[in-house]
Order: structure tokens, then C-alpha cells, then sequence
């Protein structure tokens, strides 16, 4: 029996995140879901998941943020997918421990490549 990956989508847009979500599905990714980066932050410690796809402009906390929470405790793979695309928001981004920054709008093969890539360099991997 195959164990599939585990993603965390945190992402406010709930047109997004189905596609998103649908996308993954079909390419043999489990999903969970968070609207907010509260949900965001419980559901990460709750499924524990193999990386993260983390949008910047949530409702309630600022993506940033919530990658600097995540990176206190654990090297899981982010990769921010953002409207923002100003080279110091992907700077910063970068420099606040993500693994990677897509810009929305993204092509389906571009996002599987980045996770792909991602999880290929994650210490989780390394173990398995």
C-alpha cells in the first residue's frame, strides 16, 4: 500500500484552494485544507503533513508570519503561492525559511514540479 504525501494547503480563496486541491488529488497527494493561519498553524500540528503551500494575504494573520511560527520547530517544506510578486515580498519569503515562491497566477505543471522539488530536498525525505 502506497503511503500518499500529505499536503497543507493554507489558503483563504476558496476557488484557489479547490483547484488547488483537485490538482493535488488527482496527482496522488492527500489534502488538508485551512482557510485562516490560525486553522493554518492547528491543522499543521495536528496532520503533521510532508509540506506546506501557504498564501501570504490571509484574513487573519500575515503569511510571513506564519512561516516564521513554523520555522521556530520544523523543517517541513513551505512553498509560498502568493499574488504578491515584488521581488522584496519573494525576498523576504525566501529569507524567512521558505522552500520556494510561485507566483498566482501558476501553470499545474509548474506548482507539481516546485512540490516535487521541495519535498526531494526536505529532511523527511532524507529519513524515509
Amino acid at each position: 500500500m502506497d503511503i500518499k504525501p500529505t499536503v497543507l494547503i493554507i489558503e483563504d480563496e476558496d476557488a484557489i484552494c479547490n483547484f488547488i486541491s483537485a490538482i493535488l488529488t488527482s496527482n496522488g497527494y492527500q489534502v488538508v485544507k485551512a482557510k485562516t493561519g490560525k486553522e493554518g498553524l492547528s491543522m499543521f500540528t495536528s496532520h503533521v503533513p510532508d509540506i506546506i503551500l501557504l498564501d501570504l494575504g490571509l484574513p487573519d494573520i500575515d503569511g510571513l508570519e506564519i512561516l516564521k511560527n513554523i520555522r521556530q520547530w520544523s523543517k517541513t517544506p513551505v512553498i509560498v503561492v502568493s499574488a504578491r510578486g515584488h521581488e522584496r515580498e519573494k525576498v523576504a519569503a525566501l529569507d524567512f525559511g521558505a522552500d520556494d515562491y510561485i507566483v498566482k497566477p501558476f501553470g499545474t505543471s509548474e506548482l507539481l514540479a516546485r512540490i516535487r522539488t521541495a519535498m526531494r530536498h526536505s529532511p523527511q525525505s532524507a529519513a524515509a
